[in-house]
């Protein structure tokens, strides 16, 4: 492999990056490496907490697939030690601990959507598991002598907990220095991370020069917030456009991506140029520029037909107001309340088949004439289903398929 020259590389590598310690140390690797013909080891360490990853999972890996790009070993270190003790980051409170089958499930199912960003079949994978799983109390003692408690209480979620008097176990501060253990048993480069694991990284090159390693560079990308414009993107929150989820719901999220944060989007998300052109199309038209965006990250995932499929289908449903194609069936309980002629009162039908909250909205909603069935606006709050099957959509972006069987 020939590697390009070291700022040919920083060019590409930089795009993006919120922490970089350090950048002279990088190009001087980079040097090295491109003299020596010798890949550099990238690490990038996931604890499988969950099943799912989103679009904000992807932005490390995004920057770690540059890497392999450029012809560098990338390192995804899988955290099934790790993830049983909870990293602390962010959290104003402890994380509880996950058992090895929860982290082996989950590791199954995040592997299969990191391989959408990533050629797996060109990475390292291991385990910290594969050394801390047989290491003894007594090495975790060890562990443990090379940090101090001020050192661990110049991180900002420590901080902010002991200010307000929440609770801090004990193994939360190892947390920090198994993480940095990593880097010393994978003797790694560099190590990436969000920009809320800047401490963490840190830790591995405090450890690594203990250990008499050349410390690594440590570079954090940014954090992204979700298609409410405020809060990290996240699962439980809400906010997320899933890297599982299909082309057309995909697209539909994207499409509501708040204006002001399209640059940042294209920046983290794409491959095209973030300059004066593109912050002027923004300006210029927000929904051509969400359309490019959309379109752009489908077919990232999904490919160019599935991309165009999917704006097709937006623009069906949006625009002329047709069905979604995928929205879900809907078939009522056995027990569900019917009137005197067996039929299901159009409000409760509503809600029961998740497009209102509640009963109480769903009138509203009728009533407002935000209801269609067939395609038909239907505005009576007393009307009933009887047995058949109805395409009924609520507003731009709920639709289900309602089966109702005879009574």
């Amino acid at each position: 492999m020939k590697f390009a020259p070291a700022e040919e590389q920083l060019a590409i590598l930089q795009r993006g990056v919120v922490d970089l310690v350090d950048l002279q140390d990088l190009r001087r690797r980079l040097e090295q490496s491109r003299s020596e013909n010798r890949p550099l080891r990238v690490k990038f360490g996931i604890d499988p907490s969950s099943p799912d990853i989103h679009l904000g999972h992807t932005v490390p890996l995004r920057k770690l697939r540059d890497f392999q790009r450029l012809g560098h070993r990338v390192i995804v270190l899988w955290g099934t030690a790790t993830a049983m003790v909870g990293d602390p980051t962010g959290r104003n409170k402890t994380r509880p601990p996950l058992t090895r089958e929860q982290v082996e499930h989950n590791k199954q199912t995040y592997r299969a959507q990191v391989g959408a960003v990533l050629d797996v079949n060109d990475v390292e994978e291991r385990e910290n598991g594969e050394w801390f799983h047989r290491q003894s109390f007594m090495d975790c003692i060890a562990l443990a002598s090379r940090c101090t408690v001020a050192r661990m209480l110049e991180r900002d979620d420590f901080q902010k907990r002991h200010r307000e008097q929440q609770p801090i176990a004990v193994h939360e501060f190892l947390y920090p220095l198994l993480q940095g253990h990593d880097s010393v048993e994978l003797r790694c480069d560099i190590e990436i991370g969000g920009s809320d694991q800047l401490f963490n990284l840190l830790m591995g090159r405090d450890l690594q020069t203990q250990a008499g390693q050349t410390p690594q560079v440590c570079m954090t990308m940014p954090l992204l917030e979700g298609l409410d414009g405020v809060q990290k993107m996240s699962k439980s929150l809400g906010n997320y456009v899933g890297v599982a989820e299909s082309a057309s719901v995909q697209f539909g999220k994207l499409m509501k991506v708040p204006n002001a944060l399209l640059g940042k989007y294209f920046l983290l998300l794409t491959d095209v140029a973030v300059d004066a052109e593109l912050t002027a199309a923004i300006d210029r038209s927000p929904l051509d520029a969400k359309f490019r965006l959309a379109h752009l990250v489908v077919a990232g995932f999904h490919g160019e037909p599935a991309a165009a499929a999917a704006r097709a289908e937006y623009d069906r449903v949006h625009r002329d107001g047709a069905m979604p194609d995928d929205a879900p069936e809907w078939r009522p309980p056995a027990d569900m309340r019917r009137d005197g002629a067996g039929r299901i009162p159009f409000p409760a039908a509503i809600a029961a088949s998740g497009l209102a909250a509640s009963t109480s909205e769903a009138r509203r909603l009728i009533q407002g004439n935000g209801v269609r069935v067939d395609g038909v606006v239907v505005n009576d709050v007393n009307l009933g289903f009887g047995p058949g099957s109805f395409a009924v959509q609520v507003g731009k972006s709920k639709a289900a398929r309602w089966i109702i069987p005879g009574s």
